[in-house]
This record gives structure tokens, sequence and C-alpha cells, in this order.
């Protein structure tokens, strides 16, 4: 499933921390702002990592899923690309 992640953390540091686990899932689009294609699976395990890193009385991280329908209707101004899968081949 393609989900779209921002985050409002104050905190310089755990903002870090946050961003470097989000590039493990998916791709920066903007400072705040990640696109990822993930399994349901890893959408469980995304989300209890952050969880365990938040500060919940100061911090913000939303996740918002996406169709694809809605994906396919994602308008860019200016620079930038829709985040795709990359492609697989198993030998």
């Amino acid at each position: 499933m393609f989900v779209i992640v921002s985050y409002d953390i104050p905190d310089d540091r755990r903002r870090l921390r946050i961003a470097k686990a989000l590039k493990a899932f998916g791709d920066r689009v903007q400072y705040s702002v990640f696109e990822c294609n993930l399994g349901k699976n890893e959408l469980e395990l995304m989300t209890k990592r952050l969880l365990r890193m938040i500060n919940e009385a100061e911090d913000s991280i939303r996740i918002y899923r996406a169709c694809a329908k809605c994906k396919s209707e994602i308008k860019i101004l200016g620079l930038g690309t829709v985040s795709e899968d990359p492609d697989l081949i198993i030998v």
C-alpha cells in the first residue's frame, strides 16, 4: 500500500532519529514528508518503531494511506516524482 508520512517534531535529536528510521521504509519527498510503498507487516513495524521514538506530548506523526486511484492523481507542482515500487527481479 502507498502511504504518506508527515511529521512535526520540535526536538532536533528526536527529529533526526525519526527521519533516519523513515528512510528505511520510503523516500523523503520533502523535509518532513516521506512516501512509502509498504506491505501490511511493514506498516505495522514502521508504526511500532515510530511510537517507541516519539514524545506523545510534543510530537506529531501522520500516516495517510492513499488508494491506487488517489496515488495516480497526485499532482506535483515544481520538482519531484511520486515514489514507485522498485523493480524486483528474482533469479
